[in-house]
């Protein structure tokens, strides 16, 4: 089949794969361990057309396009070869030869570091034994961090945790599944002694946000980065002066735009666990990241105020029985 050639896509960047460097923008925006179809799965939507085809293609069965000529994959996704050389230019790869191998790497570490991690993105059956179903939770949740752990910057989590450690107050922002990511973050920020609130109510959120100053901090998180009342927070928040942190799956959404520092995420979603949910335990491990590293450069006020905040609880816990 030949489409129309009316695919767009925001030109991408550099990434380095396995240890070399591929394409020829400028800085890279991902990771120096990025994963091929962690980026993929960050661009995908931004393609259009036949290079939304190609990407949902490869991500579908990654094993399958591995092994496939720039024909076989053309055929497959509905599209043409010159689709597919374009595909490869906007991922930052000189040609096919090199998308084909970097997902053959990937596939194969995949097969090599456990044998369930091949069943990742298989369809959950109503039969499905609940082995297999563990199964495949597991593998989904594990690829997930291995990708988000690849596309990751560490020196945005340094920057952000020094802000956080610096800051009078912190804000933090999120609605539904995002609102329980958030909730868990402030929480433990406020065992260590850090000044933080989590607002999902948009009229709270955007009063509180008008209060915040130079110094402060303001979280937002959304997988999409395009929840509207997130993004209105955050934006509110940034014109008062307050250092914004967006957390979210997507470099070029727009709750990564108005944000000073972007924290990546990827997810790997499974039946009846659509993205937005699946992307809910990288987002708790790059938030656990942040708040250690704001621990460690308020090690000595944390522990402090860890220790009073357990000893305030502690009457509260039931008494071990004593030993015979």
């Amino acid at each position: 089949m030949i489409e129309p050639e009316t695919d767009q896509v925001i030109t991408s960047r550099t990434a380095v794969v396995d240890g070399s460097v591929v394409g020829t923008g400028p800085v890279a925006e991902f990771g120096a361990r990025d994963s091929v179809l962690a980026r993929v799965r960050a661009k995908l939507p931004e393609f259009t057309g036949a290079l939304q085809r190609v990407a949902e293609h490869i991500l579908s069965d990654p094993a399958a396009a591995a092994r496939s000529t720039i024909v076989e994959l053309a055929e497959r996704s509905g599209t043409s070869p010159a689709t597919i050389t374009r595909f490869c230019r906007a991922m930052d790869f000189e040609g096919y030869a090199d998308l084909r191998l970097g997902i053959a790497a990937e596939t194969g570490r995949m097969a090599r570091s456990a044998g369930w991690t091949v069943d990742i993105g298989r369809e959950i059956q109503p039969t499905d034994p609940l082995s297999r179903v563990l199964g495949q939770i597991m593998a989904a949740d594990t690829q997930a961090m291995h990708d988000t752990a690849a596309l990751l910057d560490l020196a945005e989590v340094e920057r952000a945790a020094a802000s956080i450690a610096g800051a009078s107050r912190v804000d933090i922002y999120g609605a539904s599944g995002s609102a329980l990511v958030g909730g868990e973050m402030q929480f433990s920020l406020h065992r260590i002694g850090v000044a933080a609130w989590a607002w999902t109510d948009i009229h709270n959120g955007l009063a509180s946000a008008a209060l915040l100053r130079t110094g402060d901090v303001a979280l937002g998180i959304s997988h999409s980065g395009q929840t509207r009342e997130t993004i209105e927070m955050l934006a509110e928040a940034g014109s008062h002066g307050a250092t914004t942190v967006a957390l979210t799956s997507f470099p070029r959404s727009p709750l990564a735009e108005v944000a000073d520092i972007v924290l990546l995420t990827a997810s790997q979603a499974t039946t009846f666990r659509p993205d937005a949910l699946s992307a809910r335990h990288p987002q708790l491990v790059v938030l656990d990241l942040l708040y250690i590293a704001v621990a460690q450069r308020t090690h000595d006020r944390a522990h402090a105020a860890f220790q009073r905040t357990a000893q305030a609880v502690a009457g509260h816990k039931t008494a071990r029985e004593a030993k015979p």
